[in-house]
């Protein structure tokens, strides 16, 4: 989530071999890794491996901060790819799949304090407190001791921080039963066969598509294009991610709100849209040298696209009650893996498609709007995908 703060600094010090542009890839390439390799982790850590879950974060929190230490030492841009993009982030999935199949079955229980829709949100905006400190982090300890020695520091943080929250977590000690049945050893993919899963599937990939293009080149944009300071562009990505400490909490809330019955698809789509039309209104109408506009835009877009995560257990809700009247097995935590498996191709495709939209802005920049710069058609993309991403409303899926 602070990758633009790394792409900003590679490109004033740049001094690895290889092309600085496909230091691009490398954020969305980390975020895909994480999200396709879910849906395997959580069919794995569901039932068949349920004992291992707590070794397997361990592992991947020490795989993670190996992976950032051996970065340390690149000398070519595919070293940066591979340490970063994908053995980090392939840890970090490991540390995220177990634990949250742990969340998600202590409070699936009815007689919980709060619902499991709830209790996603506040996990999630936990990713949205490390994204608003990190950038300042980051950018200090890059401007005082360089890159390689801020990516042992931040290994250093990483296992200090994961290991004693991994060992709080309490791992159930039998398979857990799936909805509507006795416990079992296989995983039910009846699923598969319904329009509601690949309705949402495919509005997870598309906004995902769009939700990590200005994380990777907002820091970029107000340096390149606004003349903004260091400073200010390192605040303007904490801006992103401050909003999202709550949006995660009050899009739970709205999914599992018990007095104001809102479906799944009306969620997400509110999540969508208000997305879509802060980059459409904000980002592509900021001129050259404003901050106003693009102060709004990452405040607006931090909230409303931060919280999109936090309606996927509104979507499990509508499935398991859809399977519970058809007599069907579902199990919530396969499907909750393969969400974040959507999320991740989306996060790859929109990183692949990024570098040749830049590519094409950068041939035909003309004017001073966001949108008639070299930036102009990754704001038209990042807002046309959030945008899809609630289509599920055309449904009308309940």
């Amino acid at each position: 989530m602070s990758y633009g703060i790394l792409q900003e600094y590679f490109f004033k010090h740049w001094t690895m071999n290889g092309s600085r542009e496909i230091t691009g890839l490398i954020g969305t390439t980390s975020n895909g890794v994480m999200y396709l390799s879910m849906p395997f982790l959580f069919a794995l850590f569901a039932k068949r491996w349920i004992h291992y879950r707590r070794i397997a974060a361990i592992l991947g929190a020490l795989l993670a901060c190996a992976s950032f230490v051996i970065s340390s030492f690149s000398t070519h841009v595919w070293h940066l790819v591979v340490t970063q993009g994908i053995l980090a982030a392939f840890g970090c999935a490991l540390i995220y799949s177990p634990t949250t199949l742990s969340l998600g079955e202590w409070f699936a229980v009815q007689n919980r304090v709060c619902n499991r829709a709830i209790a996603y949100g506040i996990c999630l905006s936990s990713k949205n407190i490390v994204g608003s400190v990190c950038p300042f982090i980051f950018r200090g300890l890059l401007d005082r001791v360089g890159f390689r020695l801020t990516m042992i520091a931040w290994a250093g943080i990483m296992i200090g921080t994961a290991a004693p929250c991994i060992s709080l977590i309490k791992t159930p000690h039998q398979p857990r039963p799936v909805a509507g049945s006795d416990s079992e050893r296989t995983v039910p993919m009846q699923f598969l066969r319904h329009r509601t899963f690949w309705i949402y599937s495919t509005a997870t990939m598309l906004q995902s598509a769009g939700y990590g293009v200005p994380q990777t080149y907002l820091t970029e944009y107000a340096r390149n294009v606004s003349t903004l300071s260091p400073t200010f562009s390192t605040l303007l990505l904490t801006l992103v991610n401050v909003p999202g400490i709550c949006s995660s909490t009050f899009f739970g809330f709205l999914s599992d709100n018990k007095r104001i019955r809102l479906s799944a698809s009306t969620v997400t789509a509110i999540s969508a849209v208000s997305s879509a039309l802060s980059a459409f209104l904000f980002w592509g109408l900021a001129s050259r040298g404003s901050t106003a506009l693009l102060i709004m835009f990452a405040i607006t877009f931090g909230f409303f696209a931060s919280g999109y995560s936090a309606t996927w257990a509104g979507v499990l809700n509508d499935m398991e009650r859809d399977a519970q009247r058809s007599g069907e097995l579902l199990d919530s935590g396969m499907l909750y893996g393969l969400l974040n498996g959507a999320r991740g191709i989306g996060y790859v495709s929109g990183g692949l498609v990024s570098v040749p939209l830049m590519k094409a802005g950068s041939e035909n920049s003309v004017g001073s709007l966001g949108y008639s710069t070299a930036y102009g058609p990754l704001i038209v993309f990042t807002g046309l995908s959030l945008a899809l991403g609630g289509w599920g409303v055309a449904f009308k899926t309940r």
